[in-house]
């Protein structure tokens, strides 16, 4: 019973110390070698990846539906991150410069029941620009051939709505949120849709679907860097805050190529090693993630 209470006294006491001085805390593990969660620095968290699944026990029932209904899905658990994806297509008239392609409109949600920092009303700041990031990769990337999506010249093309919603937040989310969404893009079928010239009307029929013509597959691996010398991969939610900078290395799951390389925070001007350093770790990781999707 005594060394019960000792245990759980201690691990009251470490929590506590965590909470008011974080730096010192991560600083301490980092000394040893080791991270909070038991990770070496340059340790990944597990991934695992779900296409086209019912998620009933995450959401609420009636949320449960619009992703079972979907035209594409898909779960991806990075560690504790939990994010699911859902893809919508609608047709709509396309832009009048671009009368041949089709709109691709990735959105990630970072809702309060996902962590304790985020508060309930409007879309948070940290989800505008994770989403703008994700638009980027992908539009860059050219996943998809944007001209793929359309349906007839200049009067009816697709528009897909790629969805994300964070379950669980625990760091890292962009590197979550871009697999789930490219597998949910896998997954997706559209209905074979004609235009009728004569009425001005697109007809569908789901009796027939064709799978989105997937050109590439962007996946990313962030790093961040903790006290301008420690290179720490996959930072979990407790890190995050106490970095000086991060840094996202997009690769093509299949061909390894580099498609960008995305810095944030103080310190905005990477030095070539951290780079270097950060794209060699990226290569070695991409066989993981890319055997998932």
């Amino acid at each position: 019973m005594t060394t019960t209470n000792t245990a759980e006294n201690d691990a009251l006491k470490a929590a506590v110390f965590q909470r008011l001085h974080p730096r010192i805390y991560l600083e301490r593990f980092i000394a040893e070698n080791f991270r909070p969660d038991g990770r070496a620095p340059d340790a990944w968290r597990d991934v695992n990846l779900n296409v086209g699944v019912c998620v009933r026990s995450f959401l609420q029932p009636t949320e449960e539906r619009s992703i079972s209904t979907a035209d594409g899905s898909s779960l991806v658990r990075l560690g504790n991150t939990t994010v699911v994806c859902g893809v919508k297509a609608e047709i709509a008239e396309p832009e009048l410069d671009r009368e041949g392609e089709g709109f691709l409109v990735p959105n990630l949600d970072l809702p309060a029941m996902c962590s304790p920092k985020f508060k309930p009303g409007p879309p948070t700041e940290e989800a505008q620009v994770l989403s703008d990031r994700l638009n980027e990769v992908l539009i860059t990337s050219g996943i998809l051939p944007l001209d793929s999506l359309c349906i007839h010249h200049g009067k009816s093309v697709w528009v897909l709505y790629v969805d994300a919603t964070c379950i669980n937040y625990d760091g890292n989310v962009f590197d979550a949120t871009l697999l789930a969404m490219i597998a949910a893009l896998k997954n997706t079928q559209l209905p074979k849709a004609t235009y009728d010239e004569e009425t001005g009307r697109t007809i569908c029929t789901r009796k027939s679907k064709v799978p989105l013509q997937i050109a590439r597959t962007p996946i990313a691996m962030s790093f961040g860097v903790f006290n301008s010398t420690t290179l720490l991969a996959d930072p979990t939610s407790f890190e995050e805050p106490l970095l000086d900078t991060t840094v996202s290395v997009i690769l093509d799951a299949d061909s390894g190529d580099l498609i960008s390389a995305i810095q944030l925070g103080i310190d905005t001007t990477p030095s070539q090693s951290l780079l270097q350093t950060c794209m060699a770790a990226a290569a070695k990781r991409r066989p993981v993630l890319s055997g998932r999707v």
